[in-house]
């Protein structure tokens, strides 16, 4: 089993802030609103050459007003749940407060190892009130203070001193998985689906445009099919996005795409493909994502005979000229093919990782290109002798000719389709190169 460490403690005091410091990178939204984090997130860190699973979890206001707040606690629980070791943030600027206390009396029934952690110690006065906090009853308190990482050293010493070889090992194989984000506009679905096909509350739903705002891995290992699910928080037009948390938002889902290997695009069904959604779609290509469409909410659409069939023939006609596009109706709302959109999924995974021999690529495009020349160019037949595949992570091909920048784009096209034709690349933007020979 993997080792998952979860960070908890009420809103404000420096999670998301020590979260983003183990993991290296700015994953986590970091604001002075209280309440920033509201799903729980993960991330792989490492220390001391062990590797293991940090959750960062919503701010834990127990029984609090608002319906976010009775979800963040129900949140904390399960990541408490699913976590090896814990570790509680307080915060010494504030001293104990009646929030700490409930989360204290909540960890001291848990029966795993639990790391007092008291955050924004960073002088000498604050290190001698800070003691006040061992009056919570923990064996192992660590002073720190995560902004500059200080007392963060010894704190990663005790947590990694929990953590076996064959964890480490696993954690480092999960790392590896296929990733799919699911990216779209806000409210088209993604959590549903999310949660449809991992078959628990893994994200907060509400009909609230903008609910998500992280984005969320979920390891999906369900009849014999593994691999990571991250739901993004919606991407908006720029003009809509009017707090700076939603502009993190939208860089935080492009930075999913970044880390995804495939993109299942959601569109709402009876809205169409609106501008953002091409935006959206041309991103990931121009990223080299695999695409899979899914059509979202098609339980709600009128039908007749060919309704399916006009809708994809649309669609496609605006994705030109990348159509190579699977495209499935769903709901997951009624669950209705999403997990048919899986196996779409790692199908198109199969066909952005695969890797065709230099032998059979010139085999079938060198006749092909016998059967239709490149145009001449100044008198000159272009001659194209040799094709080979990049050693690259998007499949793309380097075709070796005597006149390099002569080919035009109808003739790249016809190429690009010939490889199409030949090798499966359906869901998968081709990258061609003319290099001279």
């Amino acid at each position: 089993m993997s080792f998952t460490l979860a960070i908890v403690g009420r809103p404000n005091v420096g999670k998301s802030t020590l979260f983003n410091r183990l993991l290296e990178q700015r994953k986590a939204i970091v604001d002075d609103v209280s309440g920033v984090t509201r799903d729980r997130q993960y991330g792989v860190a490492d220390w001391n050459g062990k590797t293991f699973n940090v959750i960062d979890t919503g701010g834990f206001v127990p029984g609090g007003e608002g319906a976010f707040e009775l979800e963040i606690a129900k949140q904390v629980l399960i990541a408490v749940e699913e976590a090896n070791a814990i570790v509680f943030m307080v915060d010494a600027a504030t001293g104990i407060t009646s929030l700490d206390d409930t989360m204290a009396a909540v960890l001291r029934k848990s029966t795993k190892p639990v790391f007092l952690t008291v955050n924004k110690v960073d002088n000498p006065e604050r290190q001698l009130e800070a003691n006040e906090f061992y009056s919570l009853g923990f064996d192992q308190v660590f002073f720190i203070a995560a902004a500059s990482g200080s007392g963060t050293g010894e704190l990663l010493d005790a947590v990694a001193a929990l953590i076996t070889e064959d964890a480490s090992e696993e954690t480092k194989e999960m790392d590896a998985l296929p990733k799919f984000a699911i990216i779209g506009q806000p409210n088209v679905g993604k959590s549903s689906l999310l949660n449809a096909l991992v078959g628990q509350e893994r994200t907060i739903v509400s009909d609230i445009a903008g609910t998500t705002r992280d984005t969320i891995h979920t390891h999906y290992n369900l009849f014999q099919k593994e691999f990571v699910l991250i739901d993004t928080a919606g991407i908006r037009r720029k003009n809509k996005v009017e707090e700076d948390l939603e502009f993190y938002s939208v860089i935080r889902a492009i930075k999913a795409m970044d880390e995804a290997d495939v993109c299942l695009l959601l569109i709402d069904a009876e809205k169409g493909i609106t501008a953002q959604d091409m935006n959206i779609f041309s991103l990931a290509v121009r990223k080299g994502k695999g695409i899979v469409v899914l059509v979202n909410k098609w339980d709600i659409m009128p039908k007749e005979t060919n309704t399916a069939k006009e809708y994809e023939t649309k669609l496609k006609h605006k994705f030109a000229p990348f159509t190579d596009v699977p495209v499935l109706f769903i709901s997951a709302k009624e669950k209705t093919r999403i997990f048919k959109a899986i196996e779409i999924g790692l199908q198109v995974y199969e066909n952005r990782s695969q890797k065709v021999s230099t032998s059979k690529l010139n085999d079938v495009l060198l006749k092909a290109i016998q059967g239709y020349k490149p145009p001449v160019v100044r008198g000159h037949p272009i001659k194209i002798k040799f094709i080979t595949q990049l050693p690259t992570v998007v499949p793309s091909f380097a075709f070796f000719c005597n006149f390099p920048d002569d080919i035009k784009q109808p003739y790249k096209n016809y190429l690009e389709n010939q490889l199409r034709e030949h090798f499966d690349l359906t869901g998968v933007p081709v990258r061609i190169f003319f290099r001279k020979k």
